[in-house]
């Protein structure tokens, strides 16, 4: 049975929901009865698919509103579109989930003439496009608002051959933690999400890459990983869905500012 937080009739707004948390976030939304904006920048009707899937196996007797929109959030006019859109159907914005992000490794001895290249495009994909759609839908916040950043446990702590998104997820942290103060005096909470290892395909590449720089096979490595944590096993996305329902609703309304830690006790702090 779904626990309710509270949320039905609030609008959502979720980036990066084609797949992987993104996907698990929208199904958790969707089942409280929101209306939901799913953006990606690849299609994602697949998700979709699985809300209506859901629904129909509900006892939900009115149907959910939700609809995806391709965006790249690097694109400014993209960006104002989807505000426009917002703005034109539903007028405000109760839930911005800021999920979307990139993660692939950047090791320092890169020679390739693109590396910096890739080393700034993640910064801009984890963060500044961030800021960018926050900010593009900052006038439909009203007071009660919450802003939910993605982060990573690897905003926390070093990791060697992933300085770019190590940095940008630490970025997020200092990013979350100065909305939050920019924002209170408007009503509108600013936290973030830092999950560990989550069986997703970009986590699952990343933990191929450190097996082949390291010269070990995946299996040893996340052996490795598991022992690290408290309850020794792989999270999946919809794991951790229940953390962003708790920050979007009223119950943690006392909460701004802070960035809570899903790992399994992997990071502990």
């Amino acid at each position: 049975m779904t626990a309710h937080h509270g949320l039905q009739g609030k609008t959502v707004l979720l980036t990066g929901a084609a797949g992987g948390i993104g996907q698990a976030l929208a199904r958790a939304f969707a089942a409280q009865g929101v209306r939901l904006m799913l953006l990606d920048r690849v299609d994602a009707t697949r998700t979709l698919d699985l809300i209506r899937q859901d629904q129909a196996t509900s006892v939900r007797a009115e149907p959910v509103e939700a609809l995806c929109t391709m965006c790249d959030l690097s694109d400014p006019q993209q960006v104002s579109a989807v505000a426009a859109q917002v703005r034109d159907r539903w007028g405000t914005l109760d839930v911005l989930v800021n999920n979307a992000g990139t993660e692939y490794p950047t090791p320092l001895d890169d020679s390739a003439p693109d590396s910096m290249t890739r080393w700034a495009g993640l910064l801009d994909n984890n963060v500044t496009s961030m800021v960018r759609l926050t900010q593009a839908l900052l006038p439909l916040l009203p007071r009660g608002a919450s802003v939910i950043n993605q982060s990573s446990i690897w905003g926390r702590i070093g990791v060697a051959g992933f300085s770019a998104y190590a940095a940008s997820k630490h970025a997020v942290v200092g990013l979350t933690r100065s909305l939050a103060l920019e924002l209170g005096p408007r009503g509108i909470r600013v936290n973030a999400v830092c999950p560990g290892w989550i069986r997703t395909e970009a986590a699952l590449r990343s933990l191929t890459a450190m097996a082949h720089e390291q010269g070990r096979s995946e299996a040893e490595v996340e052996r490795e990983i598991l022992a690290r944590q408290a309850v020794p096993e792989m999270l999946t996305p919809a794991d951790i869905a229940g953390v962003f329902l708790f920050l979007a609703s009223s119950e943690s309304r006392s909460l701004t500012g802070q960035c809570l830690v899903a790992s399994h006790g992997e990071v502990m702090a």
